[in-house]
């Protein structure tokens, strides 16, 4: 018989130190010849992330040891760090960004030199930054997005696309480096050639606007020189995102625009005329462009296209673009990274599932087998205890629906007494503009296997659900976002799933405001986490980056003409509505939302004897990538519902909580 427990002290062997193991995934796959590599994270490691091969034996290496780390911090989220190419006799060479320094280094992996640098130091990786590289052998370059600091402020900067030489001429010298396009968007994204050389397609947007608010895609022809002429927009506008572009191997232009509502797959002939849309769905075919790189779609040789597709979840489709058809990958994942790669007849992405973590994927057009190549998912513990996820959609405010994934409490060793209800925390997804994942996670399972349930809530404005969907935030963060995790969090208690009276709300960087927006506007929850949050919006504006500097002007509205909606909507201006505790934790290095925005949070709440902690860890950014850091916040977290929830439990180290 299963021994009876309260919620949330049921022991479990899904420790901190194991969720932390996992965090991260691997990322920018892509073959060098016939070889798969890709990026991965090495949580023990610093956080870094290598490089790493897998040969015709099927066997994964590591390609770079410390102290290398691939990634790029072009508009502080990077995009993809790194290009390979196969040279016959001579072997691969390959070209990465190292995060420590932001130069590109080119490195021969089969050979015994060092990486060798490419492209100029300089102060603390602040002044160049480079993202989006594709080498280009004819002309012995690396074709790629250039980020310059031109000045002291976060928004003195330029992005251009340039090409830098391989033979390490610009590695002292700027001025080497060929910068090819105009300058025309204060934004753009890495070249992409055609199958003949001859014309290159790219993104590119300015402010106000976010890349999903609004894009352009540009193509220009390739002269003999490498120089660019002719640059012409051939879709994309104010009220249209171009998420991706490529060539397809005919030489046709393909590209995601969500000019129907939804980001959908168009191809466009060399020559000017309309562009075709080939698989008209009311589905994502890509996503919000937060990284340059990101592809959510892969030409194949052979005419087809690889895509990832779906609405709320995704999956993996090859789409036939003559007739329209698309046939799925047979498989139990449920969500789909928008990293894809082909070589020949192999297809391979990155997918989850609720039983497994990211895998890399494997699908042979040929035979229509999917398997499982690299990070293979192991189960380190019984997935018994894994939670098991119900897909639910909930009533909002004016009628509208609210998507969100439930994890209910779950351990096979122990049952809640019958006449109690457990506790919930609701997730708030970062972004904004962004989605929850069905996917197995073990910081969700560290609770859930405690007997703590969790909901993470696509609240309006996540994506995955169409342009409509995305827009009810706009103009309405701190709003919209709050009342969608309110209404999921009462229809949780109303019909018996959560205990009412302890109700808890967390959530990182856009999901820190909410949380904390949450606690200052609503009377729903006991307690709350917040994680490197936006606090202050007019504070803000001076300290983020330049790439979200103007988000606030759709997610808020234009701040010279609603000056006052950004002191009404911040949480740091009514700190006096605030009476549950929280827990606070900022990384000091973070240069998306600063630390100084918690410090001025906690100086207004001096003196108001509201329980509260605050953890800050030298080294992290935004985001948490060290295997200690995520422990300590983690167990944190879990000690804060521990004492607010009334749980006995002495496995985790207190929290101490000062008023």
């Amino acid at each position: 018989m299963v021994p009876t427990a309260p919620y949330g002290s049921w022991p479990s062997p899904i420790d901190a130190a194991l969720a932390a193991a996992h965090e991260g995934r691997a990322d920018d796959a892509a073959f060098v010849g016939d070889d798969l590599w890709w990026t991965e994270p090495r949580s023990a490691e610093g956080g870094r992330r290598t490089l790493v091969r897998r040969g015709p034996d099927g066997e994964a290496r590591q390609v770079l040891p410390e102290p290398w780390n691939v990634r790029s911090r072009v508009m502080e989220y990077g995009g993809r760090p790194w290009d390979g190419v196969e040279r016959g006799a001579d072997g691969p060479l390959v070209v990465f960004a190292h995060f420590t320094d932001q130069r590109l280094y080119a490195y021969e992996p089969d050979g015994t030199a060092a990486p060798r640098p490419l492209t100029p130091l300089s102060p603390v990786g602040e002044g160049l930054r480079w993202v989006d590289p594709r080498i280009d052998l004819d002309r012995d370059e690396v074709w790629c997005v250039l980020e310059e600091f031109t000045g002291e402020a976060p928004t003195d900067v330029r992005r251009v696309v340039v090409a830098v030489p391989l033979d390490g001429s610009a590695a002292e010298q700027r001025s080497v480096v060929r910068e090819l396009s105009d300058g025309r968007h204060h934004f753009v994204t890495g070249p992409r050639l055609s199958p003949d050389g001859s014309r290159a397609a790219w993104i590119g947007w300015d402010h106000p606007r976010m890349p999903w608010d609004g894009s352009e895609l540009i193509v220009a022809e390739v002269g003999a020189d490498g120089d660019l002429r002719r640059t012409r927009t051939v879709a994309g506008g104010p009220e249209e995102s171009i998420a991706q572009a490529d060539w397809a191997a005919d030489g046709r232009l393909l590209f995601a625009s969500d000019r129907s509502g939804w980001w959908n797959l168009y191809r466009a002939e060399p020559a000017e005329g309309p562009a075709l849309a080939l698989c008209p769905r009311e589905e994502e075919f890509a996503g919000p462009l937060w990284q340059a790189g990101r592809r959510w779609f892969q030409p194949l040789d052979n005419g087809l296209i690889a895509v990832v597709h779906g609405a709320g979840t995704t999956t993996l489709g090859i789409l036939d673009p003559e007739s329209g058809e698309l046939v799925d990958a047979a498989g139990p994942w449920t969500q789909w990274a928008s990293t894809l790669a082909a070589h020949g007849s192999r297809v391979v992405g990155v997918a989850v599932s609720p039983r497994t973590s990211a895998e890399l994927v494997e699908l042979d057009t040929a035979t229509g087998r999917a398997r499982v190549i690299g990070c293979a998912h192991t189960d380190a513990v019984d997935p018994a205890y894994y939670p098991e996820p119900l897909v639910r959609t909930y009533p909002g405010p004016g009628g509208r629906e609210i998507h969100a994934h439930v994890y209910p409490p779950h351990n096979p060793d122990r049952t809640a007494p019958a006449d109690e209800l457990p506790p919930y925390v609701v997730w708030a997804h970062g972004g904004p503009t962004g989605c929850v994942s069905l996917a197995l996670d073990l910081e969700t399972a560290y609770f859930t296997s405690r007997g703590i349930g969790v909901v993470k809530v696509d609240y309006g404005g996540s994506t995955g659900y169409g342009r409509a969907y995305r827009n009810r935030l706009r103009e309405q963060w701190g709003i919209v976002d709050v009342e969608d995790c309110a209404a999921v969090a009462r229809a949780l208690a109303e019909d018996g799933t959560a205990d009412p009276r302890r109700l808890a709300i967390r959530g990182g960087s856009a999901g820190g405001w909410t949380t904390a927006a949450s606690l200052a506007g609503t009377d729903v929850y006991a307690c709350g986490t917040i994680l490197y949050p936006v606090l202050d919006l007019t504070s803000w504006l001076d300290v983020t980056h330049d790439f979200e500097s103007r988000y606030l002007d759709s997610l808020i509205g234009p701040y010279t003409e609603v000056p006052d909606r950004y002191r009404d909507r911040s949480p740091a201006q009514h700190t006096d509505r605030i009476t549950a505790p929280f827990l606070l934790l900022q990384g000091l290095d973070d240069a998306i939302c600063p630390p100084v925005q918690c410090e001025q949070f906690l100086e207004k709440l001096t003196g108001r004897g509201i329980p509260h902690a605050y953890l800050s860890f030298a080294g992290e950014g935004h985001g948490f990538r060290r295997a200690d850091t995520v422990i300590r916040a983690l167990e944190a977290e879990l000690s804060l519902y521990t004492q607010v929830f009334a749980i006995d439990r002495d496995d985790i180290p207190l929290l101490e909580l000062t008023k």
